[in-house]
């Protein structure tokens, strides 16, 4: 069975049992809200759907993207992504990883936000 690893340079600091969640965030400078579903896939983590709640510096959204429930939704069409890489401050909110309803900063599984920290498919434990 897939599960996430969160980790850096292939080395896994933890594991997520789990075949799909999404990253939520808050845009350092326009402080405007991002969300993205993820589906792990054995080529990678394929996304799903974006939702951002409005616009601003380097937030522009697609032409076919939809307005519902406070959101602009879009389905971006990409191949899967290998690994994930994000970038992770003290000085900017931590992103928020969220499976079955239920939201934790990624602070809850590898402690305070200092470095970059990748995200790819693995074997779960």
């Amino acid at each position: 069975m897939l599960g996430l690893c969160l980790g850096m340079a292939g080395v896994v600091w933890t594991r997520l049992p789990l075949e799909h969640f999404s990253l939520q965030w808050q845009h350092s400078v326009e402080k405007i809200r991002w969300e993205e579903d993820y589906r792990l896939e054995s080529q990678g983590l394929r996304l799903v759907e974006a939702r951002v709640r409005g616009t601003g510096a380097g937030m522009e959204i697609p032409d076919d993207a939809w307005y519902a429930d406070g959101s602009w939704h879009y389905v971006p069409a990409l191949a899967p992504i290998p690994v994930l890489s994000l970038g992770r401050s003290p000085q900017v909110a931590d992103w928020q990883l969220c499976r079955d309803g239920e939201c934790h900063e990624l602070s809850h599984w590898l402690g305070p936000p200092q470095a970059e920290v990748e995200l790819w498919p693995c074997t779960a434990n």
